[in-house]
């Protein structure tokens, strides 16, 4: 890697992947469905990294690109999801470095999860990572206020869904 955009990049995908794979295992399920989407954010990441402008945390812009890309192919889930090739770009990172292995209380929370909509889903996500009301609402480009309602109703679905 000669260009510094280029490292600048790797290094802070690197540093922020766990961000990309929780992604990748809320909104798919199997290995091959979340390597491809692990690819299609990576790459959307990239396209968009020169943009960049550091107005919020990597990882806040990490989330935003992350949701809105897996948003975007879930919605077209009932067709396949289209990815595009990143054979040149092998260096930025693979994702081999993530456990599959999961606890079953993180499996059934995951299972009842992808029962959510898809904003449902990212709420619920960021909520999970400890991020505070004001990211969220920054995040998905709602109010502080609607963040909090939201959560409210989406515990009492999960309540429902889990214990029925």
């Amino acid at each position: 890697m000669s260009n510094p955009l280029e490292q600048s990049f790797v290094t802070q995908l690197k540093e922020n992947q766990n961000i990309v794979h929780k992604i990748c295992r809320l909104y798919t399920s199997g290995e091959d469905a979340h390597n491809d989407l692990f690819q299609e954010i990576t790459i959307q990441l990239w396209k968009a990294y020169p943009k960049f402008r550091g107005d919020s945390k990597f990882s806040t812009w990490a989330y935003r690109v992350g949701l809105n890309t897996a948003i975007t192919l879930y919605r077209k889930s009932t067709r396949s999801i289209a990815t595009t090739d990143m054979e040149g770009k092998k260096q930025f990172i693979a994702p081999d470095d993530y456990n599959y292995e999961e606890e079953e209380q993180i499996k059934l929370l995951y299972k009842a999860v992808q029962q959510l909509n898809d904003i449902e889903k990212a709420l619920v996500f960021m909520y999970l990572e400890d991020k505070d009301y004001e990211e969220i609402a920054e995040t998905l480009g709602i109010s502080e206020v609607n963040a909090r309602v939201k959560m409210n109703r989406i515990k009492g679905k999960l309540k429902k869904i889990v214990n029925p």
